[in-house]
């Protein structure tokens, strides 16, 4: 379920850097690119916590 939640937070991220080139806006470039990257984050600390529960 997690990583559910950190793909469509990436893919959030993914269409908000598509369409901030289209509107050639800087700021939304940014929110996306930060989404994306605060999504992988999540993706590896939920992998990792769950390496260590084992």
């Amino acid at each position: 379920m997690r990583y559910l939640l950190a793909l469509l937070v990436a893919a959030l991220g993914v269409a908000g850097v598509v369409h901030g080139e289209a509107d050639d806006s800087p700021g939304l470039q940014l929110l996306g690119v930060l989404l994306v990257v605060g999504a992988i984050a999540f993706a590896v600390r939920v992998v990792r916590r769950g390496r260590r529960a084992r």
